[in-house]
């Protein structure tokens, strides 16, 4: 069996008030060669194919070209699930009739689900589709009023699988997930952390012959070989300057043992810091090509005069610019204080803020109406 693990696509995504949909479409184009030339038996997409509930037109109709040059014309079945950016009440329109052509779109759980059942020469693969679900959401369909945080999810739905089918076959998880050490970047949303740490443990998998993960940005193994992040298609922050992007191609034996491949996703405009003095960035050979998403530092200390004017006409699509100066020590006391906040979930923000203002702790009840409020708005916000 041989398919190709992709994850966060992000159509529709505005990085600094740019649109990045011609860029999608890119490296779509070069992920259906990679497709072509590959000839898997399944494209796998982990998640997150729009980056938000309700995406623009033009990312609707991306998706809809790229899924049918998939299916229609290169008759390979896809296999997706929604992410936590997505809408599932939106993606599971038609769902049903989408499977009779060889669409698998899962967005919600479902009580007594099936995986989606492929065959090669050695017998069945089975793919369970585990779209991104709230806690609550987990606990209501699973009946499990014990439920409490995505590491129990993880647990109940895993062991659900366990009982329900026969462990000697090959088992893939599809899933989108934040796994405990996972390397994140600037791009990704936290994941809800109320009632507890949004993190899975990796060792809840070891049963499965492959995990095809989604949600953090950079390509990754966790733990073990099988389990994997596909990582984006595209960089989408600064903080990502540094990933190589790619898809997965997973051959897996008889056995249900894996062997990997990451084919690389070349942009057309990749992200890149620069710096350097004015005058020498303006001879125009300071990015790799100047076409290149910027966040430019200049060092230059004396005022200037519209250095972003003059700069854009040299490189065409900076996105930041900034003045490079020391921090003293109490600026990096702030800088600090904020990636700590960065850190924090919903309800310990509002507590922190709370205490600030009230110079009290808050109380139990009080905190509980916050995890309520946070709970119904974040499933307002993904019913969209």
């Amino acid at each position: 069996m041989k398919f190709i693990h992709t994850a966060d696509w992000h159509l529709g995504k505005i990085v600094n008030s740019v649109h990045m949909t011609e860029d999608q479409r890119w490296i779509l184009a070069k992920f259906i060669e990679i497709v072509k030339t590959e000839a898997p038996d399944a494209v796998v997409i982990a998640g997150d194919l729009y980056d938000r509930s309700i995406p623009p037109k033009q990312a609707v109709e991306l998706l809809n070209e790229t899924l049918t040059t998939l299916i229609n014309d290169l008759g390979i079945p896809v296999l997706a699930i929604s992410g936590n950016h997505d809408s599932p009440d939106r993606l599971q329109f038609g769902s049903e009739l989408f499977r009779r052509q060889g669409l698998f779109l899962d967005t919600k759980l479902k009580p007594n689900r099936q995986p989606v059942t492929l065959y090669d020469t050695h017998g069945p693969v089975h793919f369970h589709l585990i779209p991104y679900v709230e806690p609550a959401e987990a606990a209501s369909v699973l009946e499990d009023d014990t439920i409490h945080s995505h590491q129990q999810a993880a647990e109940a739905l895993v062991q659900d699988i366990k009982d329900r089918f026969n462990e000697e076959e090959r088992h893939v998880w599809v899933g989108h997930a934040f796994l405990a050490g996972g390397m994140e970047s600037e791009s990704e949303e936290r994941l809800s952390m109320i009632g507890g740490s949004p993190y899975v443990d990796a060792a809840l998998y070891d049963g499965f012959s492959y995990v095809a993960l989604g949600h953090l940005h950079q390509s990754q193994r966790i733990t073990r070989d099988y389990i994997r992040y596909s990582g984006s298609i595209l960089k989408y922050s600064f903080s990502e300057a540094n990933h190589k992007k790619s898809v997965t191609v997973v051959e897996m034996d008889e056995s249900g043992d894996t062997t990997f491949t990451k084919v690389p996703l070349v942009p057309e405009r990749d992200f890149e810091i620069v710096e350097g003095f004015f005058e020498d960035l303006m001879v125009g050979e300071a990015a790799g090509n100047p076409e290149n998403y910027l966040h430019i530092r200049l060092l230059d200390d004396g005022q200037l005069i519209d250095p972003m004017g003059k700069l854009r006409q040299v490189y065409p699509n900076i996105l930041h610019l900034e003045r490079r100066r020391s921090l003293t020590y109490a600026n990096l006391e702030d800088l600090h204080e904020v990636k700590k906040r960065q850190t924090l979930s919903y309800q310990d923000l509002f507590r922190s803020f709370y205490e600030d203002i009230k110079g009290d702790e808050i109380s139990e009840h009080r905190s509980r109406l916050v995890e309520d409020a946070v709970q119904h708005l974040k499933q307002e916000d993904r019913g969209r």
